[in-house]
């Protein structure tokens, strides 16, 4: 066995622990928080080839986990996270530390403030090693489209699946999807205890399944969205992502409720200190969406969804199909949405009060156009002409040269349309837990995560519009859904089901997801030491990411 991988191993034996064992061994005194942060960031480094972060914050990591250190030794920590080491996608602000959302427009960007839920987080104790990768301003499903570059699966240097694949793994690496994919590749290649994603339409469930981890997506209005830099307002929340369902009910706990900052905010039910060890699923009704057979769902993720909803009935669950019959409208709702509230969000990038400004000043408004054309991407381009057309109050068109003019109102055609659209569907979800439904058990994603060379055959809206179709319903009626690492494919790769559950009932939805973790023993990443040592080589000499030191 070689010195690198050597090293390897003892690292990943500590970094595979749950947030509960490893705050357990802190207190206990059986690892410092030093050592812990110091893994981490070797971690972090020996996986560069990943391309998961985008800063690492590696100074301001260490003095983070000496003063926990200090805290410890005394016996006065400042929660269950005091020590634990986490990681933030690149939309979130930190305070002196560059927010880029992976987008020529904001490089450069040094925020004078904390996102709320980063803050609750420091505040803990919690030690913040890096900045993750995403698609640009979170437009995508692959997180290949940031500017950065496209982040790689974890599983894809994992034994499974080099077994599996004959090929060599700089040419044949799957995706992680997105947008968070930085932050789902950060937890599943062990670099961080915890990551913050944030999630429109799937953005954390997508990579938590692809990933291999567990993806969380609060019921909306539950978290801060205070210092997350706006996608859609009406659905942005932020997301959760752990290696367990009991990490994910713990970091849940400390970050929900009220922000004064934050009028989208809710008040948090009481919710009791941990989740029941012992639960009786003999008490919950689990539905199965009829609908979400949908067109290209692959042969593994269907039969694990058959295999998952047998494994409750068998365990004395009632387990019965139910019908959202508007579901098949969600996508063409949820783009023009989507669009809608892109186009009002970005306006704000103009290059005159902060982010990107163009060299040309022949006038305000070639600056103006020069700077957007310059600072962002052709995904975000067409999102915001789209949404821009999608909001047009009325605009005469002439067919030809011989018809008269006739009057085209879009604002009304779409977006009025749309949103009648998102109420159905939202009213859909209502009548199933009316009914008597207590969670719903559906697939995360059509299939394992695509090989990168495949995925980038298509448009980013046509791989949107294919990877959303299980998740962004939920985003639509502001439900809580979760993601749970289920089995491997065929290939080795991670398959995620997602559990989705009533509006504020975010802590049972943890609980039946907790119950069907302990069932499925899903295998922990090891790492193919050949392709470890052949990546760690390689990435010394590439500039994947870059060290913030305050």
């Amino acid at each position: 066995m070689s010195a690198s991988s050597a090293a390897f191993r003892p690292a990943t034996a500590m970094l595979g622990l749950s947030i509960r064992e490893v705050s357990q061994a802190l207190r206990d005194g059986r690892v410092s928080a030093t050592e812990l942060c110091r893994k981490c960031i070797n971690q972090i480094q020996r996986t560069r080839y990943l391309n998961a972060f985008i800063t690492i914050t590696e100074e301001m990591a260490m003095e983070q986990a000496q003063r926990s250190d200090n805290r410890l030794r005394t016996g006065k920590p400042l929660g269950p996270l005091d020590g634990i080491p986490f990681s933030v996608k690149d939309n979130f602000c930190t305070e002196n530390i560059e927010t880029t959302c992976a987008s020529n427009m904001l490089k450069g960007y040094i925020p004078p403030f904390n996102a709320t839920l980063v803050q609750k987080l420091l505040d803990q104790g919690a030690v913040l090693v890096g900045k993750t990768n995403l698609d640009e301003f979170a437009m995508g499903a692959g997180s290949t489209d940031g500017v950065f570059g496209p982040v790689r699966n974890p599983w894809s240097y994992a034994t499974q699946y080099r077994e599996w694949s004959r090929e060599d793994p700089d040419s044949d690496w799957a995706i992680t999807g997105g947008s968070s994919g930085g932050s789902g590749a950060a937890v599943a290649s062990l670099s961080s205890f915890l990551a913050l994603g944030s999630d429109t339409g799937g953005s954390t469930r997508n990579p938590g399944s692809l990933c291999g981890v567990v993806a969380l997506k609060p019921t909306y209005g539950l978290l801060s969205r205070h210092g997350l830099i706006p996608l859609v307002n009406s659905m942005d929340v932020p997301g959760i992502m752990t290696r367990s369902v009991h990490d994910a009910a713990t970091v849940l706990r400390i970050l929900q409720g009220r922000d004064e900052r934050d009028s989208t905010t809710v008040q948090a039910p009481s919710t009791p200190p941990s989740l029941p060890e012992h639960f009786d699923i003999r008490d919950i009704c689990v539905g199965i969406p009829k609908e979400y057979h949908a067109p290209g769902l692959s042969k593994d993720t269907l039969a694990q969804w058959s295999r998952v909803a047998a494994m409750f009935e068998q365990a004395g669950a009632r387990v019965q199909e139910v019908s959202l019959p508007h579901t098949q409208h969600s996508i063409v709702c949820y783009h023009v949405l989507c669009c809608c509230e892109v186009a009002s969000n970005m306006a704000r990038f103009d290059g005159l009060e902060y982010g990107h400004r163009s060299a040309v000043d022949s006038s305000t408004d070639a600056m103006y156009a020069t700077t957007r054309h310059e600072g962002f991407n052709n995904v975000v381009r067409s999102r915001i002409l789209s949404g821009n057309y999608f909001l047009l109050k009325s605009y005469q068109c002439v067919k030809s040269s011989h018809s008269t003019p006739c009057l085209l109102r879009n604002y009304e055609h779409y977006f009025v349309k749309a949103q009648q659209m998102r109420r159905l569907i939202a009213e859909d979800f209502k009548n199933v837990f009316r009914s008597g439904i207590d969670v719903l058990l559906t697939p995360t994603t059509l299939s394992d995560a695509a090989r990168y060379s495949d995925f980038i055959q298509e448009d980013n809206r046509t791989r949107s519009a294919q990877e959303d179709v299980f998740t962004q319903p939920v985003n639509l009626a502001g439900l809580p859904a979760v993601t749970v690492p289920t089995a491997l494919s065929h290939r080795g790769l991670p398959i995620g089901l997602q559990l989705i559950g009533q509006t504020l009932q975010d802590w049972k939805l943890l609980t039946v997801a907790n119950w069907m973790e302990q069932q499925l023993n899903f295998p922990m990443i090891r790492f193919h030491e050949n392709s470890s040592e052949r990546e760690l080589d390689r990435s010394v000499s590439e500039k994947k990411t870059h060290t913030v030191g305050l």
